[in-house]
């Protein structure tokens, strides 16, 4: 079967939405299909905590502080032009969603906003709602996007790959120039077929790849969909070696996934990290303390858990404003109540878990792959905005900012693009239903303990070669499998991740120093510079 659009968008976070949204606005006669592998509020943005970080309180902030802020976060390898638009134009972004109906906190006297702060930042600038701020931008797109009768949205569709010449019958390397995309295999959930999906313009915007990892706060769709189908289609993939891990995930020994994320915003306000004697220790790392970037935070943490032999350290809340701290962080108040910990008197125990993926589809400023026709945002791509780090609520404001970007380019030059109709259907000829579940669901299991163990917080040289060595076999493994049965959303899962996992191995051997989130016992220092594109 196939299916026809304009543009077809895969993800609905906060940069499949606000593409979806104003692409639809800018020209009514516009088909936009947008495609999610579950419900359309089941994102990364909606598990977003802390808040939207933009220059709004003029009179003690400005564009200049926010761009050194995200410079020194980014531990000298942020694209500067990037940063300064990203600063400079995300504002108006964030007016656009507020205008759409995003509520954000107000302060005592409701009229101006209640600006926080998080690690890395020098100024109050992070508008939030709560501690709830991805669901309620989710919340508000969704209704925006719901209201365009241009838009269609389609649930429980899982994408396969990306289409390009390759499926003409052309051979495709990563040599070969003007790589062009026609759109996507996409799996229909609910019936098992595969959907030819064509379209003019095709966007990715699926999101991050936690699921590489045990401990993450990454919702468990997060399995590296649109990275990895871009990596098949020989689009360009760069620096995937730094991989965020947030220093505050709650430690719950009932086990979770994804973990409970304890906000930054919680620092912000006041809480100071603890070992496992009470004591502050952040002191010995950074002088700026529990306020530190997050590299410097989850690498300190990892360590003092080490000397210790620990499974977590301490966050002290308990001489913050008790009425205060509720209003801003309820839904952290009550998850620790509901394992025993009650933050006005208990310390709440964390711990690093893997967070953010600054590493992706590499992309101009306009959002534009290296495939013709093929567009990224969100955390799905390299923007050089974060560097080797990213700074803390970044991100909602990168989508926003490359998905205004992204429609304006193709608002522009749509008519440039056709709709390729040879295409042929996907072929399922000469597979059978899988037999055993357990080979998938057992394969995911090692995966995530490869890269926890060996490509982690630390690495070294020899924990990245056996790393490579297991993850060769678990891919031949995989795609005996993908080859000989039926398609299945746990099969393409478990393929997507094994292929981010390579490339976070193969990123981190490549990088021969310790710079930003990635820090390799064999190369302490900074002073090898590598480039990072995998072709």
């Amino acid at each position: 079967m196939k299916k026809t659009t304009d543009v077809l968008i895969l993800g609905s976070g906060i940069a499949g939405l606000t593409l979806a949204i104003k692409t639809a606005l800018a020209d009514t006669s516009l088909k936009v299909t947008l495609i999610t592998k579950t419900e359309q509020e089941e994102s990364n943005t909606r598990y977003a905590q802390g808040g939207v970080a933009a220059v709004w309180n003029k009179d003690k902030d400005n564009h200049q502080k926010h761009i050194e802020d995200t410079l020194d976060a980014g531990d000298g390898l942020c694209n500067e032009k990037i940063v300064e638009i990203v600063v400079k134009e995300g504002p108006d972004r964030v007016r656009e969603i507020i205008d759409w109906g995003t509520r954000f906190d107000k302060n005592k006297s409701k009229i101006d906003y209640d600006l926080g702060k998080e690690g890395g930042h020098s100024e109050n600038r992070i508008l939030h709602f709560k501690d709830l701020t991805g669901w309620e931008i989710q919340r508000a797109l969704m209704a925006k996007a719901n209201e365009l009768p241009n838009v269609e949205v389609y649930e429980h569709y899982f994408a396969l790959d990306l289409l390009t010449q390759h499926h003409l019958g052309y051979n495709i390397t990563r040599a070969t120039p003007n790589i062009k995309c026609f759109g996507a295999y996409v799996l229909d959930k609910k019936d098992g077929d595969i959907i030819t999906f064509l379209s003019k313009i095709t966007v990715v915007a699926t999101g991050g790849a936690g699921q590489i990892y045990k401990n993450t706060t990454n919702p468990v769709i997060a399995t590296g969909d649109g990275i990895a189908m871009t990596y098949r289609a020989k689009g360009r993939i760069e620096s995937m070696e730094f991989v965020q891990f947030h220093p505050t995930a709650l430690f719950n020994p009932a086990g979770e996934n994804p973990v409970f994320l304890v906000s930054e915003a919680v620092r912000g306000y006041g809480a100071i990290l603890r070992d496992n004697s009470g004591e502050e220790f952040m002191h010995r790392y950074d002088k700026r303390k529990s306020l530190a970037p997050r590299d410097i935070v989850a690498r300190a943490i990892d360590n003092e858990m080490k000397i210790n032999g620990s499974e977590h350290l301490y966050l002290d809340c308990t001489h913050l404003d008790k009425e205060g701290f509720y209003a801003h962080f309820p839904t952290i108040h009550d998850k620790c109540m509901s394992i025993g910990i009650n933050p006005k008197k208990d310390y709440i125990p964390v711990v690093p878990a893997c967070h953010y993926l600054c590493g992706g589809i590499q992309v101009d400023a306009f959002g534009r792959s290296s495939i013709d026709g093929l567009y990224a945002c969100g955390e799905s791509t390299y923007t050089g905005l974060h560097g080797a780090n990213r700074l803390a609520s970044n991100s909602l404001l990168e989508a926003m900012v490359f998905a205004h970007r992204i429609h304006d380019d193709i608002i522009n030059n749509i008519d440039k693009y056709h709709i390729e109709n040879r295409i042929p259907n996907w072929n399922t000829i000469g597979t059978t239903e899988p037999k055993e579940m357990v080979l998938i669901t057992q394969s995911s299991k090692e995966l995530k303990e490869i890269m926890s163990s060996y490509v982690g917080i630390v690495r070294s040289n020899v924990r990245l070669k056996r790393a490579f060595d297991r993850l060769k076999l678990l891919y031949d493994e995989t795609e005996q499998l993908y080859r000989s049965t039926i398609i299945s959303p746990q099969l393409c899962e478990l393929r997507n991740l094994i292929t981010i996992g390579y490339l976070v191995t193969y990123s981190a051997s490549m990088r021969r120093e310790s710079r930003g989130l990635h820090f390799t016992t064999d190369y302490p220092d900074k002073f090898d510079f590598i480039d990072h594109t995998i072709l």
